[in-house]
């Protein structure tokens, strides 16, 4: 349970400094409580949607991994950065992501921000 916070405090994070860097990504929200929320609603639907539907994507698009030496990864990110945007937008969380490119640029930060996070939280595994 104390590893699922702190992934899904590293993500909120990530999330966070994407949101803050990236005039595409935007969260809003009423206040600053209602922001962190939602905030907080999004890492989690970001953390499920890479736990669910990532594996199976990066499955079927196994031979472009070996193609492309795993640039395609930087694709497969962004894609899943729009998804869970999407996903915010129909669960009608203030969350939204313009675009395909601003959603490349955005899983990249994300995921050196949750990169660097996670090296630096304590982890039970």
């Amino acid at each position: 349970m104390k590893t699922f916070a702190v992934k899904t405090a590293a993500n909120a994070a990530a999330l966070l400094v994407a949101v803050w860097l990236l005039e595409g990504i935007t969260l809003t929200g009423a206040d600053t409580g209602r922001q962190a929320l939602t905030l907080i609603l999004v890492a989690l639907l970001f953390g499920l949607v890479n736990f669910v539907v990532k594996p199976v994507v990066k499955l079927l698009s196994l031979p472009l991994f070996v193609v492309t030496l795993g640039l395609i990864a930087l694709v497969v990110n962004a894609l899943m950065l729009l998804l869970t945007s999407w996903l915010a937008g129909v669960l009608d969380l203030s969350f939204r992501v313009d675009g395909f490119w601003t959603a490349l640029v955005g899983g990249l930060v994300v995921a050196i921000v949750s990169w660097a996070l996670h090296l630096a939280l304590p982890d039970d595994d």
